[in-house]
């Protein structure tokens, strides 16, 4: 079976959520429990949840989708780095390019 391209696309869409959701945590969290930012952030992983489902139903292939999800931590560097000034290491980098050799060599 191979993994249509909408799958892999939505996909990297839950991915960018995932991050941003984690981004609105770690926001939200200086404002106590209940915000708006944790809020949307919750809403944010039912996105997640339901581009996973709607990939799956598309006849997307867990060994390949799921790789994909790891750019997760990849969106979480930029928006570190964009929102929080976090710095990107020479360490960062290098996790980065693992993480992208690995969804290559997996979706190979």
């Amino acid at each position: 079976m191979n993994t249509p391209m909408k799958s892999i696309l939505l996909f990297l869409l839950a991915a960018f959520m995932g991050a941003f959701g984690q981004y609105l945590y770690k926001r939200g969290a200086t404002f106590g429990f209940f915000n708006w930012r944790i809020l949307l952030g919750v809403l944010l992983y039912i996105g997640v949840m339901l581009c996973f489902v709607l990939a799956f139903k598309l006849g997307g292939e867990l060994t390949v989708l799921y790789p994909v999800y790891a750019t997760t931590f990849i969106w979480a560097m930029l928006i570190g780095y964009i929102f929080l000034k976090e710095p990107i290491t020479g360490w960062k980098i290098l996790g980065t390019l693992f993480i992208l050799m690995g969804i290559y060599f997996i979706a190979r």
